[in-house]
């Protein structure tokens, strides 16, 4: 099939076709605007194809606890709109505690999400190994669960919204690399592609793991480093639980869920520096293994069938980075997730078609601005793995 010519101008461009392009694509086409999304390689090829695919409304911030919850009803009901299939299934989330320090901070977390309306509940371990009965250990003194936290595809995810894009009008270019943006005191005039240069007066970056490059062609700031993380896959396991939730032993990160007939695992490498290398390695299976050992013996002796590398967009306080530029106009972003980007997709790309439009998000993402580094005002989230 031939390319089809690049637009010469849109009211928006959209630098990235993740999760987060593809949703901010959609509900802008969607509200009437021109869009173009442009992403250097293929549609979810990044960040987003790598993802494990939890979706959870366990947070320890009140706006991640929201843009999680509004985030959820919409892949409940992606089935709709857009109108894809996404494997969405409610497995729960269970975070395994082991230090009262964990169990205070878990159970003010959980208060908190309770108020905002999250069924998330304090679980004793004997409850907790028993909705995850691969779970082992006698250091274990709690547990936060969430019924209602689920998984999804996502992959599916990013072309079922580049589906409901295009079916609103929006233009999506695939192999088409950003070159540069132009930038005319302080108003951006268009943006620069092997292909020829869109002219728009609004651009959302939402590049993931390379959205300091982006940021810097417009001349702002995205304070966002690359961190490789890594999964295994095991061989199929027989008598495993039809459901299993995922399950996440919090003080070292090790987490595993069912994948098909096996399990899907994986932990943080302590040593791991920032990168972009997604080359995979074994140097960190060991320490993931010794965890295994402990906390879920099964899955320690199940044989390895493969694994991936992929990129968190990794930010100072580990929370996103969401906003408009002070110092350019018009220039958006939504990045620096640190590993829960997939999940907060959908109201992002709500957040993003509301700041483009001069509309009031249904949350004041003020606190989660770019500038927020450099005035001092960190907004720290604790739950991530």
């Amino acid at each position: 099939m031939p390319r089809q010519p690049l637009p010469t101008g849109a009211d928006v461009v959209i630098v990235g076709g993740g999760v987060m392009g593809a949703s901010a694509a959609f509900h802008l086409a969607e509200a009437g605007a021109d869009v173009v999304l442009l992403e250097r390689d293929q549609l979810a090829g990044g960040s987003t194809s790598k993802a494990a695919g939890g979706l959870r409304a366990q947070f320890s911030d009140a706006r991640n606890i929201e843009i999680a919850k509004r985030s959820l009803e919409a892949f409940k009901r992606f089935g709709e709109r857009p109108g894809w299939e996404i494997d969405y299934e409610e497995i729960g989330y269970l975070f395994v505690l082991t230090s009262p320090e964990e169990v205070e901070t878990f159970e003010a977390s959980v208060a908190l999400q309770n108020e905002l309306g999250v069924p998330s509940r304090m679980i004793s371990p004997e409850e907790a190994k028993e909705i995850s009965p691969l779970l082992a250990g006698d250091d274990i003194l709690a547990a936060s669960y969430c019924p209602t936290d689920a998984h999804a595809t996502p992959e599916s995810v990013v072309q079922g919204y580049a589906y409901g894009a295009r079916r609103h009008g929006a233009h999506i270019a695939v192999s088409t690399p950003v070159e540069g943006i132009d930038v005319v005191d302080g108003v951006i005039r268009g943006v620069q592609t092997p292909h020829g240069t869109v002219a728009t007066g609004t651009v959302i970056c939402a590049a993931g793991p390379w959205s300091r490059a982006c940021g810097a062609m417009a001349g702002v700031r995205l304070d966002v480093q690359p961190l490789r993380r890594q999964v295994l896959f095991t061989a199929p396991m027989p008598d495993l639980p039809p459901k299993l939730p995922l399950t996440i032993d919090f003080a070292s990160g090790f987490y595993f869920h069912r994948e098909g007939r096996g399990l899907l695992m994986g932990m943080g490498d302590p040593d791991e520096q920032f990168g972009f290398s997604t080359e995979r390695t074994d140097d960190w299976i060991p320490g993931l293994l010794a965890v295994a050992e402990r906390r879920a013996p099964r899955i320690a002796t199940a044989p390895i069938q493969g694994g991936w590398a992929g990129l968190y967009d990794m930010s100072p306080d580990h929370n996103a980075i969401i906003g408009e530029a002070r110092e350019v106009s018009r220039f958006l972003y939504a990045t620096g997730f640190s590993g829960h980007g997939f999940l907060q997709g959908p109201a992002t790309g709500e957040i993003l078609r509301d700041l483009v439009l001069g509309r009031e998000p249904f949350v004041d993402v003020a606190p989660m601005s770019a500038e927020r580094f450099a005035d001092g005002a960190l907004a720290p989230e604790f739950h991530v793995v």
